[in-house]
């Protein structure tokens, strides 16, 4: 069986290496300077008022000197073209956002560091230092975050986070929460800042191996609250049934998400496991929502995994399935209906974790009729997880596509 297996991961290997004989697909912002040990993670975007783009990424992986790196890049044309305009050393797990004007970048100062946010008066050239709780030191500790999307509700401006609050495996070290502040407040000024309590998931919540929720969005639902949706990690255990049980029973495993409510004075979270296990379509991986009040719809990029198998093997899981981009939309944050393929590579097929294609980590904007997105995209990457670039991606007329208008898989090209 272990020969097998071996031969299953080298068969795998060939075909990715003959499927990436040319760029990646969509514009390639950044690339690895050492794509075996620095990988790109958080990709991000924002557009200013002049209609310009900005996209960074952070690094992450086996050479240190790129940890905690952040590079800002921006887009004069649309982005077709990309120029670096800096680099932020003591800088992660971030998202980019416009708020009267100012750019922000609101993250933390390490992996699992200090909260953080950092203002930039010129489009992303410079930006604020973050040295204490008068210059955007919002709260100390073991913080986690990830590009998911800014808010402003109710005369405040809101994000989710997480904070690492023991040292348990990953994910269930996540303690959720939601940061908000006035939205005309100075936003470098910690003093302006509320947090929620935070919310551990429980393991005997959902019937799986380390679940844990993680990368939540804060969202603004149809009756006017505040809601935290999160992605749900799931495996099943060799004891578990493959199907889900308790609050998440009949929905399929590598679809439960999870829906926190907010209150409206930015102070308290709360979670009911009977009925905040949801059915979200790509809640396996990081996703981001963002509504739009042209069509009245939710709308997100996630990665959709197409082949559930039940195999209980971690090198072969469904959960390394990064391979499809699938464009949904949800009238009620309830049901979630699948719109179009965007990208997909191998579609259906059992992929390993040693596979070296996926699209990942999208964060993205409403352009007008169109969505624009950079992915953390690996492309012959080290593995699918360290990916080696930061691509940019257009999905033209968004809201009338459909399964018809899904490209050719790129395995066969």
């Amino acid at each position: 069986m272990k020969v097998l297996s071996q031969l299953f991961l080298s068969l795998a290997f060939l075909t990715v290496a003959c499927a990436q004989s040319g760029p990646p697909p969509g514009v390639v912002v950044a690339s690895s300077p050492d794509p075996d040990k620095v990988y790109i993670g958080t990709p991000a975007i924002a557009i200013l008022p002049d209609g310009s783009y900005v996209a960074a990424h952070d690094f992450f992986g086996k050479n240190t000197a790129f940890t905690d790196t952040t590079q800002i890049f921006g887009s004069k044309d649309r982005g077709v073209s990309w120029t670096k305009l800096s680099e932020i050393r003591g800088q992660a797990w971030f998202t980019l956002f416009v708020h009267r004007g100012a750019l922000y970048l609101h993250g933390t100062a390490s992996r699992y560091g200090d909260l953080t946010i950092r203002r930039s008066l010129d489009g992303g050239r410079t930006w604020t230092e973050p040295h204490d709780s008068k210059t955007g030191l919002l709260l100390p500790g073991r913080f986690h975050g990830a590009p998911v999307p800014v808010v402003v509700h109710g005369g405040r401006i809101w994000r989710a986070v997480e904070e690492r609050v023991n040292d348990f495996q990953w994910p269930l070290h996540f303690s959720s929460l939601v940061v908000s502040a006035p939205e005309d407040a100075d936003l470098l000024n910690a003093g302006n800042w509320t947090r929620t309590n935070g919310t551990l998931f429980d393991p005997q919540w959902y019937n799986g191996k380390r679940p844990g929720w993680l990368e939540g969005n804060i969202v603004v639902t149809p009756a006017g609250s505040l809601v935290n949706l999160l992605r749900v990690h799931t495996e099943p255990r060799p004891e578990d049934g493959f199907a889900s049980a308790g609050g998440a029973a009949g929905i399929p495993r590598y679809e439960v998400g999870a829906r926190c409510e907010i209150s409206a004075d930015g102070k308290t979270q709360t979670f009911d496991p009977a009925r905040g296990l949801i059915h979200f379509p790509g809640s396996q991986s990081k996703f981001t929502i963002r509504f739009d009040p042209r069509s009245q719809r939710y709308w997100a990029l996630v990665q959709k995994i197409a082949n559930q198998h039940e195999g209980r093997d971690w090198a072969t899981s469904p959960i390394h399935q990064r391979n499809v981009l699938m464009l949904t939309s949800s009238a009620d944050l309830r049901g979630w209906r699948e719109e179009s393929i965007v990208l997909r590579w191998r579609e259906g097929q059992v992929l390993a974790a040693a596979d070296r294609v996926a699209w990942q980590y999208l964060d993205w904007q409403f352009d007008g009729d169109d969505l624009v997105a950079v992915s953390r995209t690996s492309w012959g990457g080290q593995t699918y997880h360290n990916a080696n670039h930061m691509t940019f991606h257009r999905v033209r007329n968004f809201r009338t596509l459909t399964m018809a208008d899904a490209p050719p898989d790129l395995a066969a090209r």
